[in-house]
């Protein structure tokens, strides 16, 4: 059963519709935001928890309908467009010109999403002083087929980073969409941003590896926690080896690569209704979670449950604290999560689970 999101926040709009729009255009701000100090080395457009609002001017009927993927990223059709936001501080505008480029590979395609994701593409000289300061290419979560799986997903980013700083930061946003040429109507929409992959290594004070590599050959506990909170999520639409949804970075403290995992709409605690199933299991309707990780031994899965039990608290606050959410859908959640630390708590469901039912006491010991 499909959910609904009852929308609580206020927010204001700014629309602005410009027919003749070009990328030439100049930048016209006056202010600053309260997310954006007037000096720009202190300014992160991911630090902060409250949504953003803004507006996209483009032309929108044409963006929607380029969902052909170039052979190379190079040959990617950038789209002109003008990103507005209200400064609350001023009650004033900020108007930057940027570039909109359709991405994704899934979720590019007409038949799954009615809303292709972007890419916001600045140009740094542009952004100075201004909310997205220092920012280049961001990542755009648009709404695809409804906008409550775009804060379900976003969710599942808050958890990853309270397990990790080796996680991409994600910022909540009210999305006003405007067609320059009024062939599509306005529409105002949840979507997130993604913290850049340069960012995120830099913050970390590591270096991202673009080949892939066996899953057995990358850092053992960074690889430990993903696959444990992939099972957490039920999300199987990843891939060491390929990359897929995975990034990985290299550096100090690191003899093997460290793993970094995103996209994660197909997960089962989404629901997205595109999503490749996880089969409920049969008596108490909840999917069955695969394990995909390594056999690791106890000892490390031991530490990675633990950590998970600590943070226990913390997950669950960040459903039933959250107005956004259908409370149908945060009951539902939270009895899928009931599921995990119950099976993690369990000797012989671990067993069964992560061990594939080896007794070996080497790999096993420590949860017998």
């Amino acid at each position: 059963m499909k959910l609904t999101l009852v929308f609580t926040l206020p927010f204001f709009l700014f629309l602005v519709a410009c027919p003749g729009l070009t990328v030439a255009q100049t930048n016209s701000t006056s202010g600053t935001s309260p997310d954006s100090p007037s000096k720009a080395k202190t300014t992160d457009l991911f630090l902060r928890e409250e949504p953003l609002t803004f507006t996209l001017t483009a032309r929108m009927q044409r963006i929607v309908r380029d969902r052909t993927k170039p052979k190379d990223d190079s040959l990617s059709v950038k789209h002109p467009a003008r990103l507005t936001y209200m400064d609350l501080t001023r009650v004033d505008t900020v108007s930057l010109p940027l570039t909109l480029i359709v991405r994704g590979n899934f979720r590019r395609n007409a038949n799954n999403c009615d809303f292709p994701p972007l890419y916001l593409d600045f140009l740094k000289k542009t952004t100075k002083g201004t909310l997205f300061a220092k920012q280049n290419k961001l990542k755009l979560v648009t709404h695809c087929q409804a906008e409550d799986y775009v804060v379900r997903e976003y969710l599942i980013y808050k958890l990853y980073n309270l397990v990790t700083d080796l996680s991409f930061r994600a910022r909540l946003a009210r999305v006003t969409y405007v067609d320059s040429l009024r062939k599509r109507q306005n529409e105002t929409r949840w979507g997130f941003l993604i913290e850049d992959e340069d960012d995120m290594a830099n913050r970390n004070r590591l270096t991202e590896q673009k080949k892939g590599v066996e899953a057995s050959a990358v850092d053992s506990l960074s690889m430990a926690r993903l696959a444990v909170f992939e099972f957490m999520i039920g999300n199987i639409d990843w891939s060491v080896f390929y990359r897929h949804n995975i990034r990985l970075a290299t550096g100090p403290g690191y003899q093997k690569p460290a793993v970094i995992p995103y996209d994660f709409d197909h997960a089962a605690l989404v629901d997205a209704p595109y999503a490749q199933a996880i089969e409920p299991d049969n008596t108490t309707g909840i999917p069955d979670r695969q394990y995909r990780g390594p056999l690791y031994p106890g000892w490390l899965l031991k530490k990675v449950f633990t950590e998970f039990n600590t943070l226990k608290p913390e997950f669950y606050a960040l459903y039933t604290n959250d107005k956004r959410l259908n409370r149908a859908y945060v009951k539902q959640t939270l009895r899928f999560l009931d599921a995990f630390y119950s099976l993690i708590n369990d000797p012989t469901a671990v067993r069964a689970n992560f061990f594939n039912g080896d007794t070996n006491g080497v790999l096993f010991g420590s949860f017998k």
